[in-house]
């Protein structure tokens, strides 16, 4: 067991140094590890709200926010991501969901990494109802699955040239952490999560200093685009040995 909280660790600070909880990883190691389907959104999104509760903080502390922009995507988001998170799936269906989620995921954030160092970006406006809609798609799959979706919107709001990117990597943060919270409430009506969801304490533990050491990482050490590339490929990793894991 002690190598799934060495893994946790690691994943919160490749993770939280790019303003991410790391929910699509968890979820892909508690599968490999053999932990009871059920209880992994619940593992994952308590550790998604412990990792980008230091990185909002951080962001907002630093001047780095865009309320404006980010309320469209929470109206949308927060309802949905609380009804998906009551929802029982398969485990079968469940893991192809978090195989495509990772997939794709992966491979936004790769495409997109040259974003991150855009200094020159030409921002546009964007519509309110469009952000509603993304905002609510996003918080269906993120309380279903157990992520908070930021890893999605980031590339989508890079893609739309919504802001600057410390704004977006700040906006991503944001919806990570209330989406994570209202999809915890969502799962938190099921009975069987509330009753084992102690046994992982020493997680939630090792994520919070992951994610401690990633905030240090992305203000000292290493520029946003080599931190998003080595993420990207990690999420890609996990997805692939994932993939093989269903297939056997």
């Amino acid at each position: 067991m002690i190598i799934l909280p060495i893994l946790f660790f690691i994943t919160a600070i490749l993770y939280s140094s790019v303003g991410f909880g790391g929910g699509s990883t968890y979820l892909a190691l508690l599968l490999i590890w053999n932990i009871p389907y059920y209880i992994f959104p619940i593992i994952a999104l308590i550790c998604n709200i412990i990792v980008v509760s230091g990185n909002s903080f951080n962001y907002i502390r630093a001047g780095n926010y865009n309320i404006r922009l980010l309320i469209p995507f929470l109206t949308g988001s927060i309802p949905l991501s609380f009804i998906g998170g009551s929802l029982f799936i398969d485990k079968e269906v469940f893991e192809s969901l978090l195989f495509v989620v990772l997939s794709v995921a992966g491979i936004l954030l790769l495409i997109n990494n040259k974003s991150y160092e855009n200094k020159n970006l030409i921002i546009r406006k964007l519509n309110d109802i469009i952000s509603f809609f993304i905002g609510s798609i996003l918080g269906l799959i993120s309380g279903v699955i157990g992520i908070g979706g930021g890893i999605f919107l980031s590339p989508i709001l890079f893609l739309l040239k919504a802001e600057k990117p410390k704004v977006i990597a700040t906006t991503a943060s944001l919806f990570i952490l209330v989406n994570s919270i209202s999809g915890m409430l969502g799962q938190l009506t099921k009975e069987m999560v509330i009753n084992e969801i102690f046994n992982y304490w020493l997680l939630f533990i090792v994520v919070l200093i992951g994610g401690f050491v990633g905030n240090y990482i992305n203000l000292k050490i290493l520029p946003n685009r080599i931190l998003v590339i080595i993420t990207s490929l990690l999420v890609i990793f996990v997805a692939i040995r994932m993939g093989l894991k269903i297939i056997n």
